[in-house]
């Protein structure tokens, strides 16, 4: 589809040993056209590796003919200046810093040298995947048909008992026990690249705990000198600012489509009511995409135009937008997306373990067919883009592009049958406890009794709150336990107690450790700051991934079994809380934080995405927005961007 950027036309080149030498335009071209430069960067041979004072110098041509015939024709198109700006030699004492001792990008003006992975080399697709595609747009349909059953709450069941010709056809019921098809991929060297210094937009659609981890990775992606803009609702403009990184707004409200969640639990609208929320939630984040991309910063008015893609599932319409720009895309998640043989999609009940692999096929398709009118109106109407067949493979699908998973593999280890496009980073922290300073009657009240248990549902919306509060303080009760409510979205709690703190507002990674044991929604980030706190865990799974990451607490006895909100009562917290105050669950959930301490999710998230990126990347392109001259205050503040663009530590 090119969303990987394999197919651009504009493109630099590197060789499998290093940077290509690339020929020399005739002198008088090189006399007569201003685009056509050269600039030396310096390259490390992967001989060298411990010899820090050893380089080879390099000579790196900016543009092929080719190149350099089509970015006349787009200057003399946008009738304006394409002359390089000189180089920021004032900045050449203040490179970014490495992000460990194990992470050392050389960064210059050039660019960052970075060396690239000495495995994953090769792509992979294995049979089921070959087969898959064979299977015409009638046996897609049918196979829906014979193996789906929409639940009333709106879950998908993969029912594989019925004996379907098609499902046994594809996988014949049983995982694939043979070797992967390995096909070679020229974006994989031995070589040591460097990485430009990029414009980077992340697409993000979801509540404030998916936007969190992708805030930290654009705080650590600037640290190496690109200039990057998170892209998500409104809501979160704020809290991305704040935290020193562009924002752009996308469509769309994250109360609205948490509430649609929660109601609906799954994929399919649980009544008609439902289908017109969701259609104007989705269309909003479409139509927002390619703005976010392309148009100039809101408030100041600098230029942007993306020229790599970092972007989230639910955010429909990135691997469209990334096509039509041809720029190369990298999906982040904090849930499985990827299909695999050891645990099926979270957005799915498959009771055989067979169907676990077909039930994100299944998904994919489901979800594609629900949106498939946007995404074609979209590519026909702002991409210019062909629209895609009904049942395509691989357009709900992200199992083509390079993928980082967001979850502590010492929980969830990485399966086996995902490729080496696939990554399993680790948690992406923010780290907000630093900065935050709690009142101090609050921090009397946590001194002057034992641990507290933390219970809150985030962003989760309540349907009566009153009874889910009055379930919970009985259950507090029960167990002699004293607790700290998070009001969180859906108003828990009504008034404060001796043993109960009702809280408004606080970062979990100051807050829960200082609480013995933690009662939450399941939400990714949720659960990853537990985890890294120690604390025992029970989840009370609202819809999507929570149930999923209930059953991971389960499975490695951090926690009893997820209790889904529905079925809250105040039996069942009870024996929850008893099961997480035993001193053996305390000591395991101690033994895997101990592990994520250890871990830096955020510095592989950016070694993941530095090594993804495709040897030939593609020249920025003129955009509309940036035909005419800038205005004074455009102007102001371009020079800030130009000069401010990475931090500098030594000045």
């Amino acid at each position: 589809m090119g969303s990987n950027g394999s197919d651009h036309p504009l493109k630099d080149y590197v060789e499998e040993k290093g940077l290509r030498r690339r020929k020399k335009l005739d002198k008088d071209s090189e006399q007569t056209d201003p685009i056509d430069q050269s600039i030396e960067v310096e390259y490390r041979s992967s001989k060298e590796e411990s010899n820090s004072s050893f380089f080879d110098k390099v000579e790196y041509q900016q543009s092929t003919t080719l190149r350099q015939s089509l970015v006349k024709e787009i200057a003399q198109s946008s009738k304006r200046d394409v002359t390089p700006s000189p180089p920021r030699q004032s900045l050449d004492h203040c490179p970014s810093a490495p992000v460990s001792t194990c992470r050392k990008p050389l960064v210059d003006d050039s660019g960052i040298r970075y060396s690239k992975s000495m495995t994953d080399k090769k792509k992979i697709q294995w049979p089921h995947d070959l087969k898959l595609d064979r299977l015409s747009e009638s046996e897609k349909k049918k196979l829906i048909v014979e193996l789906v059953r929409i639940q009333n709450d709106g879950t998908v069941e993969v029912d594989l008992n019925k004996n379907s010709p098609a499902a046994s056809e594809l996988l014949d019921l049983q995982p694939v026990e043979g070797p992967p098809i390995i096909f070679a991929d020229t974006s994989f060297s031995d070589s040591k690249k460097i990485i430009p210094r990029l414009q980077i937009c992340m697409l993000v659609v979801g509540t404030r705990g998916d936007v969190q981890p992708f805030l930290a990775i654009a705080k650590r992606l600037q640290e190496f000198g690109h200039c990057v803009r998170l892209a998500t609702h409104a809501n979160f403009s704020t809290f991305v600012r704040s935290a020193g990184v562009d924002f752009f707004p996308l469509g769309g409200d994250p109360r609205v489509l948490a509430g649609y969640m929660a109601r609906n639990k799954g994929l399919i609208p649980s009544g008609p009511g439902e289908i017109s929320i969701q259609r104007k939630q989705l269309k909003a984040i479409i139509e927002s995409l390619l703005p976010a991309c392309t148009q100039p910063d809101m408030e100041t008015g600098v230029p942007f135009r993306a020229q790599a893609i970092i972007a989230n599932p639910p955010a429909y319409g990135h691997a469209h937008v990334a096509e039509a720009l041809g720029v190369p895309l990298h999906i982040f998640f904090t849930m499985p997306w990827t299909p695999t043989y050891e645990f099926p999609h979270p957005l799915a009940r498959v009771p055989q373990s067979a169907g676990y692999w077909l039930s994100y096929i299944l998904v994919d398709l489901l979800i594609w067919w629900g949106i498939r009118s946007y995404i074609n109106d979209f590519r026909k109407r702002k991409l210019n883009l062909p629209p895609i067949a009904y049942f395509s493979t691989y357009n709900g699908s992200i199992s083509h592009l390079p993928t980082a998973y967001m979850w502590s593999p010492h929980l969830v280890p990485k399966p086996s049958d995902w490729g080496p496009l696939v990554d399993v980073v680790g948690y992406c922290f923010l780290n907000l406890g630093s900065k935050y300073q709690p009142h101090e009657d609050f921090v009397q009240w946590i001194q002057k009794g034992p641990a507290p248990i933390y219970i809150g549902f985030g962003s989760m919306p309540l349907d009566d709150p009153k009874k889910t509060t009055d379930i919970i303080l009985e259950a507090l009760e029960d167990t002699g336990q004293r607790g700290i409510l998070d009001r969180g979205w859906g108003g828990l709690g009504n008034e404060a107690r001796d043993n109960i703190f009702l809280l408004e507002d606080c970062p979990h990674d100051w807050l829960f450790p200082q609480c013995s044991a933690v009662v939450h929604h399941g939400g990714a980030g949720t659960t990853a700051t537990g985890l890294k706190a120690g604390c025992p865990t029970t989840i009370i799974p609202f819809f999507g991934d929570q149930l999923f990451w209930g059953d991971r607490i389960q499975e490695r006895e951090l926690g009893p079994a997820p209790i889904p909100i529905s079925q809250l009562s105040v039996e069942k917290l009870s024996n929850a809380i008893t099961f997480m105050l035993q001193p053996e669950v305390k000591s395991r959930a101690m033994e895997l934080a101990k592990l994520i301490e250890n871990e830096d999710g955020v510095a592989a998230a950016v070694d993941a995405f530095h090594q993804h990126l495709p040897a030939e990347l593609p020249l920025p392109t003129a955009t509309p927005d940036r035909d005419d001259d800038p205005n004074p205050l455009q102007w102001f503040f371009i020079q800030i961007g130009r000069w401010c663009c990475q931090p500098c530590g030594g000045v």
